[in-house]
């Protein structure tokens, strides 16, 4: 520590978490995650516990003052006193919630009392899950009734899990704090440390003998029951919207209820591509229609309404053209517009042999225009072809990254960079 930073009886917090002057944020982060583990009051003896709760604050302190950007320049310069009032200093870092410490580092509370077990949620968790729907039903909406079995919170016990005027006593696994740390695997050989609640208490932090429990419960504070409940997605809804009904997950004593989440999933649909508030799909044409025009239904909508076209004569259709009809696609929530809907030209042509001599081919050839001049080579070789290929199997197996995409160019990635001029 260099004489900059304060007077000699100063706490030398680099020296506190193991780390250099010069160590990375990230070094900081990975030097505390490890010493609080080890110094953590819940992972020594019971004599030893004073002084790993001493040690563990300090180095949570360490931490709060050194992972702060602004804070740690502070200490560089002032040392402590620039974080003691009585010295001049603004910033109370001796003031420094361990639960926030904690929480953010382990995703629980930091010392939140003796032991440094985690403070109670004061929420229960959001249940969430997967919804499929119809596109049909995404563009018409859709109200669900249904039965949902969920856990309430007991009325006769009003959530005590004990029979009226019983003293309860402490949970000696919990220690009367309701909740425990377990490890979660998160990956081969990886786990992280989670908490829970007890187990033996049901996270009530009292344990009953048995005699003394709840009938209706026996003792576990909840009890199943099944509610009707609605759910409704409005007519535009998308993938991925969330339908969330308030306050109707499972409940759990002395905490608010989470919400039920509904995620929909849109099923893909045999006639219609949605992308946003747009529809497309297949205009399917014989070749007569192409060339001659036509006036028909072409596609039955998601509401059961026939799209009817009129297309001209003297206006020829080609595979791949794409007709738009405003107004036609998806309805845009909370509003009366609707999407576009994006029709593309398939050309349906005549089977083979559909002409039966060569006179007919001859009407034919008079109809239609002549092809173009052939081209003039000086050497000519008749070939064999096979027909039916696959333009798939193009390059397959052959060691050519542009196979399948597999092209990347580095500069896609980079924004647009120099390019080569054509010559």
């Amino acid at each position: 520590m260099s004489s900059s930073s304060g007077d000699e009886g100063d706490l030398d917090l680099y020296a506190i978490l193991g780390v250099d002057k010069s160590a990375s944020p990230n070094d900081i982060k990975k030097a505390y995650r490890k010493l609080a583990l080890i110094h953590h009051p819940d992972k020594v003896p019971e004599d030893q516990r004073p002084e790993a709760e001493v040690k563990f604050k300090a180095i949570a302190q360490a931490y709060e003052i050194l992972s702060d950007e602004e804070k740690r320049e502070m200490y560089d310069v002032h040392g402590m006193a620039a974080f003691d009032p009585s010295r001049g200093g603004g910033h109370g870092a001796h003031g420094a919630n361990m639960d926030d410490i904690f929480a953010a580092m382990f995703g629980m509370g930091g010392m939140g009392g003796m032991g440094g077990m985690p403070r109670r949620p004061k929420r229960s968790p959001d249940e969430e899950q997967p919804y499929k729907v119809t596109l049909e039903e995404l563009y018409k909406g859709k109200t669900v009734k249904f039965a949902a079995e969920k856990q309430v919170v007991c009325r006769q016990c009003k959530g005590t899990g004990a029979k009226e005027n019983v003293k309860p006593n402490k949970c000696e696994r919990c220690k009367g704090r309701g909740l425990v740390e377990a490890y979660q695997s998160i990956g081969p050989n990886m786990a992280r440390q989670v908490v829970i609640p007890c187990d033996h208490c049901s996270g009530s932090g009292m344990h009953y003998k048995e005699k003394d429990r709840c009938k209706k419960c026996k003792g576990k504070r909840t009890c199943k029951e099944t509610k009707a409940l609605e759910l409704y997605i409005p007519p535009g809804s998308m993938q991925g919207d969330r339908i969330v009904l308030e306050g109707e997950a499972d409940q759990l004593p002395d905490q608010a209820p989470g919400d039920l989440i509904f995620h929909l999933v849109e099923e893909p649909h045999d006639v219609f591509t949605r992308i946003g508030h747009d529809l497309s799909a297949d205009l399917n044409v014989a070749l007569i229609e192409a060339l001659s025009g036509f006036s028909r239904v072409v596609v039955k909508h998601l509401d059961g309404r026939g799209i009817h076209i009129n297309h001209p004569r003297g206006k020829v259709l080609r595979p791949g053209d794409v007709l738009k009809v405003p107004g036609e696609g998806m309805p845009v929530k909370k509003s009366d517009m609707k999407g576009d809907l994006y029709l593309v030209v398939k050309i349906e042509f005549p089977e083979d042999g559909w002409l039966q001599d060569d006179s007919q081919y001859d009407a034919l050839a008079k109809l239609l225009p002549p092809p173009a001049k052939p081209l003039e080579a000086e050497e000519i070789d008749d070939v064999e072809y096979e027909s039916g290929a696959d333009i798939q199997e193009m390059g397959a197996h052959q060691g050519d990254p542009r196979y399948g995409n597999e092209w990347e160019d580095d500069d896609d990635d980079e924004g647009a960079g120099p390019q080569c001029a054509t010559q």
